[in-house]
């Protein structure tokens, strides 16, 4: 036996343990793959019932703000986008400004750069919830990093429940010193509070807007769940067809040379 027939191509008839070892290998990448894909189409459905109970909650009539003892069973998701009504006193010296490029089809006259203006409320029933009070220009945020406008003592204030929002791996920390913050996000938020204000709630309230004009700008709460399954499960589908194409092809090859 010469050295080019040792130095030749592994073929199927020389050795059909390794041909079917990688026939098998590539089905089961496939499968995994199409598994994926049904994943993503199966958090679809999840996701678009979500999206639709959210705008049936905006829908209902407000309850009381559930009490700090029912908090650590709340899911933050289910329980979004309710109407609410909430009775305690501000804590205007720890408003937190959160950053936002406001898009142009908001629904009050001002958009652009600014911040959401996040202040905390001491329930009177104990914990603390963030009230979203609304947005302001970034030209005119200075002046409510602690408002002396706000109502003092106790008072009662309707708004819609909102999850926290995420802060992903590139979302630049905290600005702790000028408290200013880049996401609503609550455990974010929560770590600038004294221990005398915890716990927080799992969700914050949304204000409605005011007369047109006022400042800060409520009534901006959307429904908003990042909803990308299908754009997934097509990428997962896309992999699955591209592994039998290339299985295809190998086995052409193998059964030619033999």
């Amino acid at each position: 036996m010469n050295e080019a027939t040792l130095a030749g191509p592994v073929t199927r008839s020389r050795r059909p343990w390794l041909f079917w070892i990688f026939v098998i290998f590539m089905l089961a990448l496939t499968a995994l793959f199409l598994g994926l894909a049904k994943w993503q189409l199966d958090r679809l459905h999840w996701k678009e019932g979500l999206i639709a109970e959210a705008a049936a909650n905006m829908k209902l009539p407000p309850a009381p703000f559930p009490p700090e003892a029912q908090w650590p069973g709340l899911d933050p998701e289910a329980f979004g986008y309710r109407p609410v009504t909430a009775t305690g006193h501000y804590i205007p010296d720890q408003t937190i400004r959160v950053f936002v490029g406001l898009s142009d089809d908001a629904k009050g006259q001002y958009s652009g750069p600014g911040y959401w203006i996040v202040t905390p409320f001491a329930l009177d029933g104990g914990g603390t919830v963030f009230i979203d009070r609304g947005f302001v220009p970034q030209a005119m945020a200075d002046a409510f990093a602690d408002d002396p406008n706000l109502p003092t003592g106790t008072v009662t204030l309707a708004g819609v429940t909102v999850p926290s929002e995420e802060a992903g791996p590139f979302t630049p920390a905290a600005d702790t010193q000028h408290r200013i913050d880049w996401a609503r996000n609550i455990e974010r938020m929560q770590a600038m509070l004294p221990a005398a204000l915890q716990p927080v709630a799992p969700v914050y309230i949304d204000l409605p807007a005011g007369p047109r004009g006022a400042l800060p700008q409520g009534g901006e709460t959307e429904v908003d769940f990042p909803n990308n399954h299908l754009g997934y499960a097509f990428t997962w589908l896309g992999f699955a067809l591209t592994t039998v194409i290339m299985l295809a092809e190998w086995v052409r090859r193998q059964v030619k040379r033999d």
